[in-house]
């Protein structure tokens, strides 16, 4: 068997003494004391009130109140231990109990739940167990159903599989028993507080300078580009920082499942898909909302990711004049992507000569970039290829850019670089006639 994980402590600058004990599990003692004040803080503060004074003062509020009532019970825990206890309570209380300290965590990008005592979290692409751990299977379960209560969904045994998101915009999907059989699980996918630029992907490696002049010249010329990639590749990061190049003058429609998307351009209508109610009624597809869109005089469309019969519509989108749109898929390569896209399309139970419909994908997409997540965690684009056009019933791309792989470092990191290939894009002239100048050995001529 491999090592064991490595236990996670929480890497923020301490504010207070309590910080250092936040991240470990309460001894049996102090989770009585929590228990104990807890019940009697609900029965002295009135949380009605508490929702109406604002989060900050709120929580001074409870901390002082869950202060006095360990004072007033003489309780033997030692000022460490009380601040341990009380920041705990606060927690419970305003927030989402022991997943706090892993929230306010600026360096995890995931945090995953398996039952009520086991807690992974994902730091710089490797997954890592903590020590924190829900006190049983009922504060898991009233912890999930704070988070989906709070945007109209709802949790049971009718209902066992949600999709919701926090207050932050982080993604949360939670799967509770009979579905999981070892007691609730829940997935929270974090929301990156920092836009990230093409700079910043410069800098982690992940894009070359060369690669990222390109890419910005595809998306300033209006070429329609597809982002491939498998789950945490990249690909709402990709298309985020892609978006960064649009012009600030132009009208952006984004389309998501669970809005994650940062544009920072001034006319940006952001739609959200939602599920259907208790009824079964009430369902906003992301196909509904990309038909709606077209009529909203949209001069981008930006759908967060294509699953199932959208791809119809946002192919015709993309052939009728919406040109400049970008979505991502789920696929493990350029050619697998058009290939899932096909699929989506039969979803839509409307039938195409193959040769068709894909005359029509290799005229509505322009350019595929594939994202993957290697090894050693570390995000890279992989791939950038071109849509040539058809021959026979075969659709022709030319790779423009490789991810060549060089070997592992000691560490096992993945050594290699992002390589032009030598081809020149056909686009290359069209990015000439709109005043976008890149020098040709860009692409290693």
């Amino acid at each position: 068997m491999g090592n064991p994980m490595k236990v996670v402590r929480d890497e923020r600058t301490p504010a207070d003494p309590a910080d250092e004990e936040v991240c470990r599990p309460l001894t049996d003692q102090e989770l009585e004391w929590k228990q104990r004040i807890n019940e009697k803080l609900l029965e002295v503060l009135d949380l009605s009130l508490i929702e109406t004074i604002g989060e900050e003062k709120a929580r001074i509020e409870i901390r002082q109140t869950a202060n006095r009532l360990l004072a007033d019970e003489s309780a033997p825990l030692s000022l460490r231990q009380r601040q341990a206890v009380v920041k705990r309570i606060e927690d419970e209380v305003m927030g989402l109990g022991p997943l706090e300290p892993l929230l306010a965590d600026p360096t995890i990008s995931d945090i995953l739940v398996n039952g009520h005592d086991t807690i992974f979290v994902e730091r710089r692409g490797k997954l890592e167990r903590t020590n924190l751990r829900f006190t049983d299977h009922s504060h898991l379960m009233n912890t999930i159903d704070r988070i989906v209560s709070a945007v109209g969904r709802r949790i049971d045994e009718s209902s066992p599989m949600v999709d919701a998101r926090l207050k932050d915009g982080s993604r949360v999907n939670a799967i509770i028993p009979p579905l999981a059989l070892d007691g609730a699980i829940l997935s929270i996918r974090r929301f990156a507080v920092e836009r990230l630029t093409m700079d910043n992907l410069i800098e982690l490696g992940t894009v070359t300078p060369d690669v990222a002049r390109v890419l910005g010249a595809i998306v300033k010329s209006r070429l329609n580009v597809l982002v491939s990639g498998g789950t945490g590749a990249g690909k709402t990061t990709m298309l985020n920082i892609l978006s960064g190049f649009i012009p600030e003058r132009e009208r952006i429609v984004t389309i998501e499942d669970s809005a994650e998307l940062q544009l920072q351009q001034p006319h940006v209508v952001r739609l959200e898909t939602r599920p259907p109610n208790i009824e079964g009624k009430g369902e906003v597809t992301a196909r509904d909302l990309v038909r709606n869109s077209l009529r909203m005089r949209p001069e981008r469309i930006i759908v967060g990711e294509v699953r199932g019969g959208e791809a119809l519509d946002m192919l015709q989108a993309m052939n009728t004049g919406h040109d400049g749109s970008i979505t991502t898929i789920h696929a493990n390569s350029p050619r697998d992507a058009l290939g899932r896209v096909e699929n989506m399309v039969s979803m839509t139970g409307i039938t195409f000569p193959i040769k068709a419909l894909r005359t029509q994908i290799a005229a509505a997409i322009d350019v595929v970039i594939q994202v993957a997540r290697l090894e050693d965690g570390k995000r890279r684009l992989v791939s950038v290829q071109e849509i040539n056009g058809m021959e026979g019933e075969v659709v022709t791309m030319s790779e423009l850019f490789r991810f060549e792989r060089d070997g592992l470092d000691e560490n096992r990191n993945v050594i290699g670089s992002l390589r032009p290939t030598g081809i020149v894009p056909s686009f290359y002239k069209e990015l000439r006639s709109k005043g976008i100048e890149l020098p040709i050995e860009l692409f290693g001529q």
